[in-house]
């Protein structure tokens, strides 16, 4: 993550058998509280992603992480909810999308993986609160994304609309004769814009992106940067 790594001065990083490496950190993503360390290192251990798109809400995972430095630790549970946006980043950029579960995350779970049952990784875990019974984790789409440019040196590309949007009241919704208050309402276009391109004009309201149902202006700015370029 990267609010563990942002003020360090060096980075170590401790394997299972403890050995120790020291870290470079590659490139850092604080919109997504993402970080890309380098270890030298030969014949490592990896894992698989799974695809945190597919998943369901009531599905197991497993989540493990160092909590209060006890080393490796698994806890498990399901997932509860999914594209939680608990304003935990800072920044007019942040990019939230968690996937909340119920499997125990302690401070000391940063960065360790989110598990499916067949031991992908979907997530990675970026807070929890303790007592509560509630975790978070970064959805593995999300890293895959985000590490590809790091790893290439650049910085974090994302999909860009151009306008000014804004979650749907009931009372927009019904003026408009639309069954419910699912979508966003386009209340600015700027000039020479993706969207102006694409003929959005204020007052359209999007419904879908893709096929997917958006339901305010948070989800649409997240779908959005989850698009390639172009």
């Amino acid at each position: 993550n990267n609010h563990v790594v942002r003020r360090a001065e060096t980075v170590e990083v401790i394997l299972e058998d403890k050995r120790s490496y020291k870290a470079k950190i590659v490139g850092t993503d604080p919109s997504t509280d993402l970080a890309l360390l380098k270890i030298e290192a030969e014949n490592l251990p990896f894992l698989s992603f799974g695809n945190s798109d597919e998943l369901l809400v009531g599905e197991w995972v497993l989540a493990v992480g160092n909590p209060f430095n006890l080393t490796s630790t698994v806890t498990a549970g399901i997932i509860s909810a999914k594209g939680r946006d608990i304003k935990i980043i800072k920044g007019a950029s942040a990019l939230e999308s968690f996937i909340q579960t119920d499997a125990a995350v302690n401070p000391g779970n940063s960065g360790g993986p989110t598990f499916d049952v067949n031991g992908r990784v979907i997530g990675m875990n970026t807070m929890g609160r303790p007592g509560s019974g509630i975790g978070f984790a970064i959805p593995s789409s999300t890293i895959q994304r985000v590490v590809e440019d790091l790893k290439q040196g650049r910085a974090v590309q994302r999909g860009y609309l151009g306008g000014q949007i804004e979650s749907l009241s009931d009372e927009n919704a019904k003026a408009l004769g639309l069954p419910n208050a699912n979508g966003a309402l386009v209340t600015g276009v700027i000039a020479g814009s993706p969207a102006e391109k694409a003929g959005i004009k204020r007052g359209d309201v999007i419904l879908k992106i893709n096929g997917q149902v958006v339901k305010d202006n948070r989800e649409l700015a997240r779908k959005i940067a989850a698009l390639d370029i172009g």
